[in-house]
């Protein structure tokens, strides 16, 4: 599959390149970012230089596409589809923000344009789109259910990462469900 680039009012997603080395290596360092997502710990450049040569890989052989998050030209986060291919019609959705670009929206913005691509059959035509959380990564189930996803319950040590099992929130969305947030047990209202 070819690499897409999508945009939104204020948002380009495309591929990261080598000239992102630096800004992907320095958001590795956060702590939330190493203890809620699966990057490497201690997180190294070779890391980043690595995850990077990997990303045209993995969309070539249809199993997973990344994105730059890239606002005002700036590298603002990574999201993804993953686990495409192991299960007819199905993704799990994936990401990360820097700090500096919290609490602006952008997540959920990003991640309304990696779900229209995901479900339009000129795009990855998905029938469902799974997240998964480590328990606690309440700022992650926030963007997720900003979006439309619906909570579907606790996966028990069922999330493995570099610091072990974690147990994890798992919610989903189908390509026909409304894009409108739902009550979320785990989430105040």
């Amino acid at each position: 599959m070819q690499p897409a680039i999508l945009r939104t009012s204020r948002l380009v997603l495309s591929l990261p390149t080598r000239a992102d080395t630096d800004a992907v290596f320095h958001a590795c360092q956060d702590p939330d970012i190493q203890r809620f997502t699966t990057v490497p710990r201690p997180y190294v450049r070779e890391h980043a230089e690595k995850f990077i040569d990997l990303v045209p890989r993995q969309w070539a052989e249809g199993v997973s596409t990344n994105w730059a998050i890239r606002h005002d030209g700036a590298l603002a986060g990574m999201i993804g589809m993953h686990r495409l291919g192991t299960t007819e019609g199905s993704g799990e959705i994936g990401y990360w923000m820097s700090a500096p670009f919290r609490g602006k929206g952008l997540l959920a913005e990003a991640a309304t344009a990696v779900l229209d691509f995901a479900f339009a059959p000129q795009g990855l035509d998905l029938v469902r789109v799974e997240w998964r959380a480590v328990v606690g990564n309440v700022a992650s189930a926030a963007a997720a259910r900003a979006v439309g996803f619906r909570y579907e319950g606790l996966l028990r040590q069922a999330l493995v990462g570099p610091g072990g099992r974690d147990d994890g929130w798992v919610a989903g969305i189908l390509r026909s469900d409304p894009r409108t947030p739902v009550p979320w047990p785990v989430l105040n209202p």
